[in-house]
């Protein structure tokens, strides 16, 4: 069986595997957070910045790939 194009992008790899890739961030960023005792005000804007893109590429995700007509 070969795999064509059109059968990847059906199955949207890329935009799965960069969801899953950025999640994988968002957890390591709240890991290293939580661990700081006493974190600074760059370091909070530097957390908070990761996790506000996570909505931005969670609607990426959701608003890409094929439209139903």
């Amino acid at each position: 069986m070969k795999l064509t194009p059109e059968q990847l992008d059906a199955w949207r790899v890329v935009p799965r595997l960069l969801v899953i890739l950025y999640g994988w961030l968002c957890f390591d960023t709240h890991q290293w957070y939580t661990a700081l005792p006493d974190p600074t005000t760059a370091q909070q804007l530097y957390a908070s910045v990761i996790w506000t893109g996570a909505a931005a590429w969670f609607g990426f995700y959701v608003n890409s790939g094929r439209k139903q007509e």
